[in-house]
């Protein structure tokens, strides 16, 4: 399999989920504004869309879509636990996470990382991220992950995401839960080895 990523980026969690469950990946590094590749290949030829996380497995065409990509890799290897088995409620908790994840997290971030954006839009999305993280903050008083004492594809892709409030200068210090999560994600021998990969520890 051929995982397409930039580093840092939201394609992080498809690293993490591929080095938990010991799935062996060859990684292609994309320049996300010059979509190439870093063997110089036009990566719109691969993803249409042009952004990652981009898996080429045996499928007639590629895997995208962040929350889609972690649950195709963590059901190569169920034995990991990465996903619920098909049918089990907990399954429909973790893809619950991964809507949530996806909807209400990553795409409030995804304005501060454009120079076009308003001031009034980003104070909006910190107002939104602050609820929202509120509410995710209250969960992981529950267990420390998700959705319990597993950690599961939604770990990775949450990690992922909430690593770019540093990038964008937005304090956490009122989410003691999530913090004592996110570090307790970034020590994870997967999780460390994804960011060496990846050129960032």
């Amino acid at each position: 399999m051929k995982l397409y990523y930039a580093p840092g980026a939201c394609s992080l969690a498809s690293h993490i989920v591929a080095n938990e469950a010991g799935i062996d990946i060859d990684l292609v590094k994309v320049d996300l504004a010059s979509k190439k590749t870093e063997n110089g290949d036009d990566f719109l030829e691969v993803n249409p869309n042009g952004y990652v996380p981009t898996l080429v497995a045996n499928a007639a065409e590629p895997v995208t879509e962040a929350s889609v990509v972690v649950q195709y890799l963590a059901d190569q290897k169920p034995e990991a636990g990465l996903m619920p088995r098909s049918g089990d409620p907990a399954r429909y908790r973790v893809q619950q996470w991964l809507a949530f994840i996806s909807t209400e997290l990553h795409k409030t971030f995804s304005p501060f990382f454009k120079p076009a954006t308003p001031d009034e839009t980003k104070a909006a999305n910190r107002a939104l991220l602050s609820k929202r993280l509120g509410y995710v903050n209250a969960k992981l008083a529950d267990g420390p992950y998700l959705t319990g004492s597993s950690f599961t594809a939604a770990d990775a892709y949450l990690w992922t995401i909430l690593g770019w409030a540093k990038v964008v200068n937005f304090d956490l210090s009122a989410f003691p839960n999530i913090q004592r999560f996110m570090a307790m994600v970034a020590s994870r021998p997967a999780v460390q080895k994804a960011l060496r990969e990846e050129g960032l520890a």
